[in-house]
């Protein structure tokens, strides 16, 4: 764990602090403002931040500060001028409240308007396919239960790993649209020549191949949902055509004359802050503010240990375990795994519940312990095929898991990492039900 991440874990099952910001502008040309917000406030130029300044030297989406129990973790999106603490230029940095902070020609002042402590929960709570109990995703459930009902578009933004998709699949379960289909399409995985045809369809005989009618993901979702994962891997020419299509509400498919009406519901989700891609133009700010009505920011494992437990319990029983984890597990590995820093979230973890269960206890490759070689003693040995099967699976398994969280679920990149061809990459994500 690192000393950040140190100073930043709370402790689990004794207290919740709840804090609310207020944040001055000591000087600039909006010298004077002030705003009392809620644990989290963005400062900008674009309107949707908590703090708006008419200060052209600072970015759309300059930078985001965040109350946590050893301080205000501040963090730069990627601005043009960067953030400053004195004279030290900080992209992520955890500040007493009461420290002035410059951006372009503006200073600000974060504090805590109000800090209090409640006591934390101790119950498991379960929404659709998450378990948790940390104050974080408790409050995420019940964004989840406002927000499913209307029709407004919603961004999930979490690390890979963290549970994006069963976000979206709680949001769209909870709402009217349930009996409707849900329509995923990952962006990240389909070339963009691919992806207009995805998305709107194509006529037949709009390209090479094109033999039948294909009916996009707008089109069989209906009065449903479309969920676009991995949206942040959008290429800028998709970038203009979905934008189009959210703005009008109609679209052509490919190859086609006639308009066909959209009625779905969009959710998107990325592991990148799309408002830093925003300030170094790499995606649309008008496609964000269509996307991003509603934003949902999914917590990192390592930043809510107190849902490790909960979580084992539940992907043991998935797994057909039965007892409590500390009995299946023991309390030596359930300890060693509350420590681990988890770079690949809560898929990290479901892959060690796994092979714990499979190959034993030890097996967890993610932390870089040894593999086992065989899996239980007492067991007949068995064909040396089977057998020399059993542990390449096993490693394939925890090694693309780690490819995943390095390469931030980027599949060009883990092909890039892991020098191999990405399409065979792709092959065995599928093989082992792991997802980019």
């Amino acid at each position: 764990m690192t000393e950040v991440e140190t100073k930043l874990q709370q402790r689990a099952g004794v207290v919740h602090v709840v804090t609310s910001l207020r944040v001055d502008v000591i000087d600039g040309p909006d010298r004077g403002a002030t705003i009392t917000g809620g644990d989290t406030i963005s400062v900008g130029t674009a309107r949707d931040n908590a703090l708006v300044v008419g200060d052209f030297t600072v970015s759309r989406y300059h930078l985001e500060a965040v109350a946590q129990p050893g301080g205000i973790l501040v963090t730069d999106l990627g601005s043009t001028n960067g953030t400053y603490v004195g004279a030290v230029r900080i992209e992520r940095a955890i500040v007493p409240p009461g420290t002035a902070i410059t951006l372009g020609g503006t200073t600000i002042r974060f504090d805590d308007a109000l800090r209090r402590t409640v006591p934390a929960s101790t119950e498991v709570r379960q929404l659709g396919g998450m378990v948790a109990r940390s104050p974080q995703m408790l409050q995420l459930f019940a964004d989840i239960e406002r927000v499913a009902a209307t029709p407004t578009s919603i961004l999930i933004v979490g690390e890979s790993g963290t549970g994006k998709e069963l976000v979206a699949e709680a949001i769209h379960a909870q709402s009217g649209r349930a009996r409707i289909p849900l329509v995923t399409i990952d962006c990240g995985a389909l070339p963009s020549t691919l992806l207009a045809s995805e998305l709107f369809g194509h006529e037949r005989g709009a390209f090479t191949g094109a033999d039948r009618m294909h009916a996009g993901a707008f089109e069989r979702a209906g009065d449903g949902t479309v969920f676009l994962d991995e949206i942040g891997e959008l290429p800028a020419t998709d970038q203009v055509s979905l934008l189009g299509v959210l703005e009008r509400r109609r679209f052509r498919r490919v190859g086609g004359t006639g308009e066909v009406d959209v009625r779905a519901r969009v959710i998107a989700a990325t592991n990148r802050d799309l408002r830093a891609e925003v300030n170094n133009n790499r995606f649309r700010h008008d496609l964000y503010h269509r996307l991003a009505v509603v934003v949902l920011r999914l917590p990192p494992l390592r930043d809510r240990r107190e849902d490790i437990v909960p979580l084992v319990d539940h992907f043991a029983r998935e797994l057909g375990a039965s007892g409590p984890a500390e009995t299946v597990f023991g309390a030596e590995v359930l300890a060693r795994w509350q420590k681990h820093p988890w770079p690949g979230n809560v898929r990290e973890l479901r892959n060690a519940v796994e092979a714990a269960l499979v190959v034993g206890p030890n097996a967890h490759l993610a932390t870089g312990e040894p593999a086992a070689t065989a899996r239980d003693a007492s067991e007949p040995l068995g064909p040396y095929k089977d057998a020399r099967a059993a542990v390449v699976g096993d490693f394939e398994r925890a090694y693309l898991s780690r490819l995943l969280a390095e390469a931030n679920g980027n599949v060009s990149q883990a092909a890039r990492i892991a020098k191999m061809d990405r399409s065979h990459l792709i092959d065995l994500l599928r093989r082992h039900g792991l997802k980019a």
